[in-house]
Parts: structure tokens; sequence; C-alpha cells
């Protein structure tokens, strides 16, 4: 069995447990318009009230300028300054404005990986296509709870930008801009993988997201770093950040034998999976990745979803989500 697992040795290929053109291998905007209806029953972050001047993540509800008092907050860069607050910021000392609740308009930019890292899969679909309907469920959800909805594309050299906006039309730029890198990865592709791109997406966010944003990231976080984290976290300070973990679960059941052609695209080593010193480092390569980026949940409060792709995407993102709501409502 000749594979290549770019996720484990930073190489690029894919696993073909089909034809090239079949199923699960691309994705189509046809496909990504038909995840409409299965995602009318998601719901991303509880909407309660808040009472505290400076909230915690993820206990604010959607907020906008309306009519309905919600809560105090310190003012923000881009913040009207109309909504400050004088008697609370002359006994704070520091510029605080007024919430409103009316409004709940929340913006939402999805950020969708489709670097050659994600074009892996042993059964069903490929990384790709899984981050693929993820993104277009949380678009069409967004769209449906009535908020403006956007995203970035990254691919290992190419970043598309999808502006936000309350329309079908918006969701349909996005799974087309999806679709247009989805349909661009090849095995055999000779571009440098672009393990910076996620931090440079987060970087652009950043500078775009001040507050009151939803942020949903689909990736399979390939290339992580600290600054990764650190720009999550920034991130979550102002904005509710969901990370949504694509992995394919062939790294977590290895087989017991067989030979296995590692390839970087230009490369090839061979690697004999009847050793089992061979299994035992590549189970715990993978299962300490796994760990140190789902302790990001415990560690900064930052939801860290994990979604096989090797499985239908819309129950396993409806289970996670819930299990988000129900970890929410017993804070």
């Amino acid at each position: 069995m000749a594979i290549s697992l770019p996720a484990l040795a930073r190489s690029r290929g894919i696993i073909k447990p089909r034809t090239a053109d079949a199923t699960g291998v691309y994705t189509s905007v046809d496909a990504l318009v038909g995840l409409e209806a299965m995602a009318r029953d998601l719901t991303f972050l509880r909407k309660a009230p808040v009472r505290r001047l400076l909230a915690g993540r993820h206990e604010s509800r959607m907020r906008g300028r309306g009519l309905s008092f919600e809560e105090l907050r310190n003012y923000l860069p881009g913040d009207d300054i109309r909504a400050i607050d004088w008697r609370v910021t002359a006994r704070t000392g520091k510029p605080v404005v007024r919430v409103y609740d009316e409004e709940k308009d929340r913006p939402a930019l999805i950020l969708v990986d489709q670097r050659i890292n994600m074009f892996f899969g042993s059964r069903r679909a490929m990384k790709s296509v899984a981050a693929a309907e993820v993104a277009a469920l949380s678009a069409w959800r967004v769209l449906a709870l009535g908020d403006r909805v956007g995203g970035f594309v990254f691919g290992d050299e190419e970043v598309t930008e999808t502006r936000p906006y309350r329309s079908r039309e918006a969701v349909i730029r996005l799974a087309d801009s999806i679709v247009r890198h989805n349909t661009a990865l090849q095995a055999g592709s000779q571009a440098p993988h672009g393990a910076e791109q996620l931090d440079v997406v987060l970087t652009t966010v950043a500078n775009i997201a001040r507050h009151d944003h939803l942020i949903i990231v689909v990736s399979d976080f390939d290339g992580y770093s600290l600054e990764t984290r650190d720009m999550l976290l920034k991130l979550s300070a102002h904005n509710d950040v969901i990370c949504v973990l694509i992995y394919d679960p062939f790294l977590l059941e290895l087989p017991r034998k067989g030979d296995i052609v590692f390839s970087g695209g230009l490369l090839q080593a061979e690697v004999q999976f009847g050793h089992g010193n061979v299994r035992e480092a590549i189970d715990s390569f993978a299962r300490k990745r796994g760990r140190a980026l789902r302790a990001w949940q415990e560690e900064l409060g930052l939801p860290m979803l994990p979604i096989s792709a090797a499985e239908e995407v819309a129950p396993q993102l409806r289970t996670m989500l819930g299990q988000l709501a129900s970890r929410q409502r017993r804070r």
C-alpha cells in the first residue's frame, strides 16, 4: 500500500481509497449549497445576558446597538463614541461604552484550510472536503440567524477573502472560493507547503475583527506554533472563537502490517508497519499532537471541536456544538 502522510512528515500526497474523480476527493458548489437544510438546527454559542463590566469569553449574547440595554464594557477602537457612558467613564477613569442587544448583529468570519496537508483521507472523504463541509454548514447557519457571513480560504500560496454580507449570494461566493482552492489540490503538486499560512490569515483577521465577531477556524492546524496559540487567544479576548480540528483516524488506527511509502513530492521513503516501534512512534506523534491542540480548550477557553473526515460531518458538528452549548449552560 503506497500512501503519503502530510500531517506526519510535513509532506505532500494523498491516500487514494477510490479513483481520483470519486466523491469525497473533491467537493462542488452544488454539494456545499445542498447542505443548507442540514444546518438549520446547529447552535454555535449560548445566548445569555452578561451582567459584568468585563465579561468572559462565550458568555455574551450577540451584540449590536439597539434599544434594550445589555451591559457595560471597556471602549474598543471602532466603537461609536455616542455609546460612551460618561458617568461610568468618569468614575472608573477608563472609557466605557453601553451595549444594547436589540440589533444582535455579529459578523462571522470562517477560516477554511485548503492547503496540501488537507489533501489526505483514508475513507469517506479528504480532510479538505470535510473542512469545506464544516465551513458551508457554519455559513448557512450564520445566515439563518440573520448575521453577516464571510471568510478566508487559504491554500499553500494563496489566500482568498470573501467579505461578510447578509445574503445567500455571500454564502455562495464563499462556497465558490472554497471549491476553487479545493479542486486545485493535487497529489503531485510541487508548490512549497505553506506551513505559515494559518498564522498569516489569523494576523489578517485580527486587523479586521476588532470585537463582537464570530470567528470559526476550520483546519487540521498543521504548522501550528505558540504564535498561533497567542493569536487565537488575542482574537478571543473580544470575539467568539471556535476552532474545528479536522482529522483522519488513520493515524489513530494504524495497520499492524504492510509497507507504507511516505512522499514529499520529490523524495520517497518506505516504512514497514510490521515493526512495532514504527507504529508506536507514529501513534505517539499523532496522539501527542492531538492532546496539545485539545488542551487549548481547557487552558485558553477556546472550543476545539474534533471532526473526523471519515464520518458524515453534519451529525458530528451537531453533537460537538450541542456539547459546547451544554458546557456553557453549566458555567
